[in-house]
């Protein structure tokens, strides 16, 4: 068997309107291995539906989930890490 998924042809739905741009009838619907996925072909608007019908969110970016994406950046070399100690008289005295 291949691992290859199953994909349903797009199809228009009729009276569906788009939840970005608000035009009807430009909504297409397909199944990939029996996942809802809809596409509004006029602002571009895409996502994927739950078993309920109800779109599901996608992952917000964080520093946890971007990071591994991004490539991280070299040192520039010209800045230091500086440390600060404290300065012994500047103490406070209790009186």
């Amino acid at each position: 068997m291949s691992d290859e998924p199953v994909i349903t042809p797009k199809r228009f739905i009729a009276g569906a309107v788009c939840p970005a741009c608000s035009e009807m009838d430009s909504i297409k619907m397909w199944n990939v291995d029996g996942v809802p996925h809809r596409e509004c072909v006029q602002c571009g608007y895409a996502d994927t539906l739950d078993e309920r019908g109800n779109s599901v969110a996608k992952e917000l970016p964080t520093r946890v989930n971007v990071s591994a994406l991004t490539p991280k950046k070299p040192a520039d070399p010209k800045i230091k890490a500086v440390q600060f100690f404290p300065n012994p008289k500047l103490k406070k005295h209790d009186d």
